[in-house]
């Protein structure tokens, strides 16, 4: 399976206690404490994502998402951050952070789009249900505008945005991020973008150093290589992509964007691996219907509207079709 470093879960978990969060049942749920956690220790990517999916659920602070960026330090994205300090300028530092962005705490994806006065850099989400969609990019905006401004402060340097796009509704504590960024911020966009001025991008950086540079691309192009190792196939894929959602599913077509496919591509690649997206589907409310039923106190009702069912009799159907025994019966033994 695909791993990342745990250092990324552990500053999230660290963030959330001293915000006056609890992430401690979340984490028990998965089989994990913090004082078990490993800093050198990597977690599977699609395991990552359903436990920020299940702590967004209970977070009481909308605003904890951005607050969360100031956990982030220099030292935990390693090699990577010295790679980019001894860039020649902003610009080359952005590009090599798009190129080793694997190597960073990101599930979104990142890219410059170029312009005559301003460039932005991009941050596209990933898809997530709507309240872990906000904590997950406004902890990745913030993360990111972090790790930018403790290396300028370290360069000595001052190249801030110009304005900050969010890419959901415009929420109540609005003027919050603006306090945050210290520049305008704009909601409703498809894509989170830091708009940056083209002469602050070409601005030398006083640490520029042309050996030390390529000896640290070699030790990024090793921890990426060796991050890139996954027997993952589409279909485990999928199946820890429709692990994220509750109520409500996303559709074939949605799933298909979300990995860069048509429908009809999707459907072919997963049929040559022996799979369905019917099945994937049903095999996700399987995993989430068990996981509910022994986890939670939750009515057999409400863990059918969880599973995206209009009626708890369709729920309890196909949950004998699956375990051969009605959910009743399942979680009393």
């Amino acid at each position: 399976m695909s791993t990342r470093s745990i250092l990324g879960l552990i500053y999230m978990v660290q963030g959330l206690k001293q915000l006056g969060e609890d992430p401690e049942p979340v984490l028990q749920r998965h089989g994990l404490t913090l004082e078990q956690l490993d800093p050198s220790t990597r977690i599977e990517r699609s395991r990552e994502l359903r436990i920020y999916a299940d702590l967004a659920e209970g977070l009481h602070d909308p605003l904890v998402g951005l607050r969360l960026g100031g956990f982030y330090g220099l030292a935990g994205y390693g090699p990577l951050v010295m790679l980019l300090m001894t860039c020649a300028n902003a610009y080359e530092a952005f590009q090599m952070g798009i190129r080793y962005q694997k190597l960073t705490y990101l599930f979104g994806t990142l890219r410059m789009e170029p312009g005559e006065r301003l460039s932005a850099l991009v941050l596209q989400p990933m898809p997530m249900p709507p309240q872990a969609f906000r904590f997950r990019v406004d902890g990745e905006v913030s993360g990111t505008y972090k790790m930018v401004r403790d290396m300028q402060a370290t360069l000595g340097m001052d190249i801030h945005a110009e304005r900050i796009d969010m890419p959901y509704p415009r929420p109540a504590e609005a003027a919050a991020y603006e306090t945050y960024f210290g520049c305008p911020v704009r909601f409703g966009e498809h894509e989170a973008r830091f708009w940056l001025r083209n002469e602050h991008l070409q601005v030398r950086f006083p640490t520029a150093d042309a050996s030390g540079h390529a000896m640290y691309r070699a030790m990024c192009d090793q921890q990426l290589q060796a991050q890139e190792r996954t027997d993952d196939t589409l279909s485990e894929k999928v199946l820890a992509h429709l692990g994220l959602f509750s109520g409500a599913f996303p559709t074939v077509e949605a799933v298909a964007r979300t990995f860069d496919l048509s429908e009809r591509s999707l459907r072919r690649a997963l049929s040559e691996e022996g799979r369905s997206f019917r099945d994937l589907l049903a095999e996700a409310r399987y995993v989430k219907a068990r996981h509910l039923l022994k986890h939670s106190s939750l009515s057999v009702e409400d863990i059918a509207h969880q599973l995206g069912y209009a009626e708890s009799a369709a729920f309890i159907h196909a949950f004998q079709r699956w375990a051969g025994q009605s959910p009743a019966v399942y979680r009393g033994r």
